[in-house]
């Protein structure tokens, strides 16, 4: 039977997963670039359906382009703002990224030609999303542990970045990653803390063997 790691290691395993944040706030120190390759590395080894693979990290070091890609998430930024309604304006207090503040500036992508790729795909296609995701938690749980907060930005017009990035036929972006220093870490996830939705019970997400018969909206927003 498999060891378990010991009690130490254990015990930073679970601490780098409970206190990983969506930071938006940053230091505009360089990342070493040893940690960063560490953390690319890890972002590597992620599990991938078929061991397929699937993404792709650009690595954004011109700073025009930078700025070009925070533009195209303030455009979606406030069209998302419009969509919300009546939490327009509560939405538009958030600090949704850290773009121009951040060491490093990632984005994470799926490949092109990801069609040929059958094992595990041919009912769940969506599958090489699932694996990129993963890629993206190993980073986000390395960071944590070298003390470097990391932020997930999805609100961006998928033709707009692919255009940016000249990205070939069939490859599309998934996220643009903040990574860098910061001052702290907050206590607990920033949306929490703003009261914009709070983090559902355990017992809301699992059950045992048949989905439950009761058809409840699950209330993780506040009122």
């Amino acid at each position: 039977m498999a060891k378990p790691f010991d009690e130490s290691e254990r015990d930073a395993v679970y601490r780098a997963i409970y206190e990983r944040r969506d930071m938006r706030h940053f230091v505009r120190d360089p990342v070493d670039p040893a940690v960063l390759q560490r953390l690319l590395g890890a972002a590597h080894h992620a599990p991938s359906v078929g061991f397929m693979q699937p993404w792709r990290i650009a690595r954004i070091t011109d700073p025009v382009l930078r700025k070009a890609l925070h533009d195209a998430v303030e455009t979606e930024r406030l069209a998302t703002a419009d969509a919300l309604g009546k939490r327009r304006e509560e939405f538009m207090k958030l600090k949704v990224e850290g773009m121009l503040d951040c060491g490093e500036l990632l984005v994470m992508a799926l490949m092109d030609g990801r069609e040929r790729h059958i094992f595990g795909r041919r009912t769940l296609p969506e599958m090489d999303l699932a694996s990129v995701a993963c890629a993206i938690q190993n980073m986000w749980l390395a960071a944590r542990a070298e003390g470097l907060g990391m932020g997930w930005v999805s609100l961006f017009d998928l033709d707009a970045v692919r255009r940016l990035l000249r990205m070939p036929e069939g490859a599309r972006p998934v996220a643009i990653l903040c990574l860098g220093h910061v001052d702290q870490f907050y206590s607990e996830p920033m949306l929490e803390t703003e009261r914009w939705a709070s983090r559902l019970p355990l017992a809301d997400c699992v059950f045992e063997n048949r989905w439950p018969e009761a058809d409840n909206e699950p209330r993780n927003e506040p009122g």
